[in-house]
């Protein structure tokens, strides 16, 4: 495998401590890593090598017996420092400095990976200056290639997402951006793919003629959680409506790629995004709930007049030929009764609604699926009762091989596959469906609800 360079700018913040360091490791634990790579954290804190080192052990919190000592030791090896300011020229050119350093020592140019791990305002700042120092130029002789890695919230608004797009265009080429949903990485939510076009059976009911509806939920018992100022800021509608919820949408609702590709794939979940029926003014308060659990005001970091919600229901329609007049039903909440993640299709009985199959997709925690169906209750009368067939990765001993979600999207940002990010198509249909509401978010009212409850 091609040397490699990957940069954290924001290493001292706490998305790199607690998902992309860990995932290196496990990388480079699973030899997934080339043998000549470099890991180089960038922020403006003051470091030598060996206080950086400590400090990054320390803020992995590997378990004991995680990793072998000698791997977590060679690991920490090929880490270095570049203390710096996002908005200072200098401190890029002393970076790509550092490139030249690596790459002569290697006696070739190397790949470069430059994965933004700072808040969504620095974005913009950072990216001009990797281009405009040279470092976004892959190899001139083409045997290492430049990417970037931007994380979500992409904007927080259609036109600010549009800008951070216009600039992302004018500075690199679309194969070099990987814009980063870590839902769409999740092994459980890609198994819904692998259900639908690996079993033939369920492909024909897959349509509006046999589902009734279809309910996405992305509940959470606990609050802002340290998150107190950002959150409060964004709502739960922008936090992982606009993302992570429609991009569960896409992946239940899309069409049969013409190839796993990752631009057909891409393709068809943009299709499907776009065909997000936009809820009209005088429909909002039939199809849009909002709501703030008692108590949220006191979180550290919230204001006490907030009028931010921690929860909403949306009642939405794709149109589409094969889902014409099916209801979506998108749902997430903090402070609710129980923490998961999870998809169920409701298929239709026209004889008895109490009696409709269910196909649950459980996403997080404890991921697998589950179909209800019903039996013949023992006995003299025809009485049926529900049953499950469940398939679950804990129970089957396969969870232990399962990649998180931070280890799959680097390990597919260095193979160059752009299946689990999220496209220019599919981010700005998901801005263009929940613009109007947001826009409109105030005319609603604000319910109050208990913390610990799904009452709402």
């Amino acid at each position: 495998m091609h040397p490699t360079i990957f940069v954290i700018f924001g290493v001292t913040g706490d998305l790199a401590g607690r998902k992309l360091l860990p995932a290196l490791v496990t990388l480079y634990s699973k030899k997934l890593w080339p043998q000549k790579f470099a890991v180089i954290g960038f922020s403006r804190k003051s470091f030598n090598r060996e206080e950086f080192r400590e400090f990054i052990r320390e803020r992995m919190k590997i378990r004991p017996g995680q990793f072998k000592e000698e791997e977590v030791k060679h690991f920490l090896d090929h880490l270095s420092y570049e203390q710096g300011l996002f908005d200072d020229a200098l401190s890029y050119d002393r970076l790509k400095a550092k490139f030249k350093e690596i790459d002569d020592r290697w006696g070739q140019c190397s790949n470069k990976l430059f994965h933004l791990s700072v808040p969504p305002a620095l974005y913009q700042g950072i990216l001009k200056h990797i281009s405009s120092s040279g470092m976004s130029v892959p190899c001139a002789d083409d045997t290492g290639w430049t990417r970037v890695l931007i994380e979500k919230p992409f904007g927080d608004d259609l036109m600010a997402a549009k800008s951070l797009d216009k600039l992302l265009g004018k500075l690199f080429e679309e194969e070099q951006i990987f814009r980063i949903d870590h839902y769409l990485a999740k092994e459980s939510l890609q198994n819904i793919l692998a259900f639908r076009f690996a079993n033939t059976m369920f492909e024909p009911l897959w349509r509006r003629e046999h589902i009734d509806q279809v309910h996405i939920k992305l509940f959470e018992r606990g609050g802002p959680e340290g998150r107190g100022t950002f959150y409060d800021s964004m709502g739960a509608l922008k936090d992982v409506g606009q993302n992570h919820i429609l991009q569960m949408l896409a992946l239940v609702a899309m069409e049969t790629p013409r190839s796993l590709g990752s631009d057909d794939i891409r393709r068809e979940r943009g299709r499907v995004l776009t065909a997000l029926r936009s809820i009209p003014g005088q429909a909002l308060e039939k199809q849009v709930v909002r709501g703030q659990y008692i108590g949220y005001t006191n979180e550290k970091g919230v204001s006490l007049h907030s009028q931010t919600e921690t929860y909403f229901r949306i009642k939405s329609y794709v149109d589409l030929p094969r889902w014409k007049g099916v209801p979506f039903y998108l749902e997430s909440g903090k402070g609710l009764s129980e923490t998961k993640t999870e998809i169920d299709i409701y298929f239709k009985n026209k004889s008895d609604e109490n009696h409709r199959n269910i196909l649950t997709f459980r996403i997080q925690p404890d991921g697998g699926i589950k179909i209800r169906f019903y039996v013949k209750t023992p006995g003299y009368s025809f009485k049926t009762e529900p049953k499950s067939f469940r398939f679950s990765y804990a129970e089957s001993r396969l969870d232990h091989n399962i990649p998180n979600d931070y280890e799959r999207l680097i390990h597919d940002a260095f193979s160059g596959d752009q299946t689990l990010f999220a496209s220019t198509e599919e981010i700005m249909a998901c801005w263009k469906f929940v613009m109007p509401i947001l826009e409109r978010w105030g005319s609603l009212p604000l319910k109050k609800y208990e913390k610990g409850t799904r009452e709402v």
